[in-house]
């Protein structure tokens, strides 16, 4: 699939990222790109390597949860500018 400049212009008003004219050619010629070289990715063969998170073999080591902050729920609701049901509410940041 090719990415063309009505494509990035999709992207970019769905990102609220406001991107000129004149970009969208060059940023479409990029974005096919990567495209092309995660499909020449995609070629390699990988047949018996096993999946792997990090290069090295490396453990990381945990901690037991523990709580180290007082609970101040109660102290903040009365002040909070709103709350419904024992929640704060914030504003929508998404449309």
């Amino acid at each position: 699939m090719a990415i063309d400049s009505k494509v990035v212009a999709q992207v970019a008003h769905l990102a609220c990222l406001q991107v000129d004219d004149n970009e969208t050619a060059a940023l479409s010629e990029r974005l096919n790109d990567i495209l092309a070289m995660v499909d020449q990715l995609q070629q390699a063969d990988v047949e018996g390597v096993a999946p792997l998170a990090h290069p090295l073999d490396v453990s990381q080591p945990l901690r037991d949860d523990q709580v180290t902050e007082p609970d101040v729920r109660e102290r903040v609701m009365p002040i909070a500018p709103a709350i419904e049901e024992g929640c704060f509410l914030v504003p929508r940041v998404i449309e």
